[in-house]
C-alpha cells in the first residue's frame, strides 16, 4: 500500500476531565488517529501517528508531543494536529488571553486556569516552531456546555468559552499554514446524545474515509473543508466551521482510500435551465488564447459540458459589451483564466465582475477563478479560492476537479476565512 510521503501527526482528544465539567464520551480522536494511520484510508505511517487521549492529555505531555511533532518534521513535511476539548478565553484582567484545556486544568479562577492550561502564546509558539511545508490544525473545542456555571465566576473571574476568530488568525501565521475550527468564535460544537462522534468530526472522518473528492489519487485540504462546512451547516444550522489560510496551493491533506482512483464522475448536469454550463473568460493574446483554446475547452468538452467561449458564441454584429452579459447570464458559471495578461485587460475584468454581482444577487457563488500563470488578482477575486493549473503536471487532476464542480448548481456557500 502507498503511504502519505513524510507525513506526521498529533492526535489529542479529551473528555474526562478531572477537574471541571466532562465532556461527552465520543470516539472522534480515536477513530481519527486510526483512519489517519489506515493504509487503505488516509496513508500516514502508523508510527508517525501519536496519540493522546485523556488521562494522558496533561499540559506537559500535550507540549511534548507537540514538540516531538516539530522534531519529527522537516521542510517537506505534511503535519497534521487535531485537537478534541474545552478551549476559552480570560476576557479580562492579568491573564486574559486564550486557552486550551489539558486533562488537569483547575477551574474556577482565572490564575489556576492559566497556571494550569496552554496559553495561546505558548500554543502560538510551538506551531510557528513546526517547520513543515504544510500544517493543517483542527481544532474542535467545547462539544457541550461550559466549564463552569456564571454563578461561579466572580466579577474579574470571566472565562468565556471557546476560542475567538482573531486568534485562529494568529494561528494561521506563516506559509503553507490551515487553521479549521469545528465553530465560530463563541458557538457551541455539538454532540448529540449518545452518538459515536461530535457533529464536525464525524463529517471530518466522513470525507477522510472518501465522502470528500479524491481526485489523483489524494483528498486535498480545501475539498475537505469544502466538504466537512457543507454536511456541519446542513446536519447542525446553528454551527458553522470556520477556515483560516495561508496557503499557496490546495496541498493533500491524506490519501484517497489508499491512493486510488475516485469513482468515475458521473455525466449528469443539473436540470438547473443554464443553456450553457461555462463562460470561459479570458485574454485574447497569446500565451492565453491557445492555452485556453488548444489546452482548456478541449478538455472541458471531452468531459461532456457546453462551453460558451468568445470566438464562437459571440454574435457577429453584436455589441460587445452585450455578448459579455449573454454570456454570463445563460452560464451556470463564469470561468476567469487568470494570468498577467488578464489583469490587463479592461473587458476580461468586467467579465469577471459581471459573474461576481450576478452571483451576489443571487446568493450564488457564479465565478470561478482558474490560475495559469501566476499573478496578483485584485481583492474581489483574490477572496474566493481559485484553482491553480500552472503546474503541467497535475493539469489532468486540476480538470477533473473543474469539471466537478461545473457540473453541480451553484448554491449558496458559507465558508469563513
Amino acid at each position: 500500500m502507498p503511504t502519505l510521503g513524510n507525513a506526521q501527526a498529533l492526535v489529542v482528544g479529551i473528555a474526562d476531565y478531572a477537574n471541571i465539567r466532562k465532556l461527552p464520551k465520543v470516539q472522534d480522536a480515536e477513530d481519527l488517529a486510526a483512519a489517519l494511520a489506515d493504509p487503505a484510508l488516509c496513508g500516514y505511517d502508523p508510527k508517525n501517528v501519536a496519540v493522546l487521549l485523556d488521562h494522558d492529555a496533561t499540559k506537559d505531555k500535550i507540549l511534548s508531543g507537540l514538540d516531538d511533532l516539530q522534531q519529527r518534521c522537516d521542510a517537506e513535511s505534511t503535519a497534521f494536529l487535531y485537537f478534541s476539548g474545552h478551549g476559552g478565553q480570560i476576557k479580562d484582567g492579568a491573564n486574559k488571553g486564550q486557552y486550551l484545556l489539558p486533562v488537569e486544568v483547575v477551574y474556577p479562577g482565572d490564575s489556576d486556569l492559566a497556571r494550569t492550561a496552554i496559553s495561546g502564546s505558548e500554543f502560538t509558539e510551538a506551531l510557528r516552531a513546526i517547520k513543515a511545508k504544510r500544517l493543517t490544525v483542527v481544532l474542535d473545542c467545547c462539544h457541550a456546555g461550559g466549564i463552569g456555571e456564571p454563578r461561579d465566576l466572580g466579577p474579574a473571574e470571566q472565562v468565556v468559552i471557546g476560542l475567538s476568530d482573531g486568534y485562529l488568525d494568529q494561528l494561521k501565521a506563516g506559509t503553507g499554514r490551515v487553521i479549521i475550527s469545528a465553530t465560530r468564535g463563541t458557538d457551541p460544537a455539538y454532540v448529540r446524545h449518545g452518538a459515536k462522534y461530535g457533529v464536525f468530526t464525524g463529517h471530518f472522518l466522513g470525507g477522510l474515509r472518501g465522502s470528500a473528492r479524491g481526485d489523483g489519487g489524494v483528498i486535498r485540504i480545501l475539498d475537505l473543508y469544502t466538504y466537512v462546512q457543507q454536511k456541519v451547516v446542513a446536519d447542525q444550522p446553528n454551527q458553522c466551521p470556520v477556515l483560516k489560510v495561508e496557503i499557496e496551493d490546495n496541498y493533500p491533506i491524506a490519501l484517497y482510500q489508499g491512493g486510488k482512483a475516485p469513482a468515475a464522475m458521473p455525466s449528469e448536469k443539473p436540470a438547473d435551465g443554464f443553456a450553457y454550463d461555462v463562460f470561459v473568460s479570458y485574454r485574447q493574446q497569446e500565451p492565453d488564447k491557445t492555452w485556453v483554446r488548444k489546452t482548456l475547452v478541449p478538455r472541458l468538452k471531452a468531459a461532456g459540458l457546453k462551453v460558451f467561449i468568445d470566438h464562437l458564441d459571440f454574435r457577429l454584429g453584436s455589441p460587445i459589451v452585450t455578448e459579455m452579459e449573454r454570456a454570463v447570464v445563460q452560464s451556470r458559471y463564469t470561468v476567469g483564466v487568470l494570468s498577467p495578461n488578464y489583469l490587463r485587460s479592461n473587458f476580461a475584468d468586467l467579465e469577471s465582475i459581471l459573474a461576481e454581482h450576478i452571483g451576489l444577487e443571487q446568493s450564488q457563488q457564479r465565478f470561478i477563478g482558474v490560475m495559469q500563470k501566476s499573478c496578483k488578482p485584485r481583492l474581489g477575486i483574490r477572496a474566493r479560492y481559485y484553482l491553480d493549473m500552472t503546474d503541467e503536471d497535475e493539469l489532468e487532476a486540476a480538470v477533473d476537479r473543474l469539471v466537478a464542480q461545473l457540473r453541480q448548481s451553484p448554491d449558496t456557500e458559507r465558508i469563513e476565512g
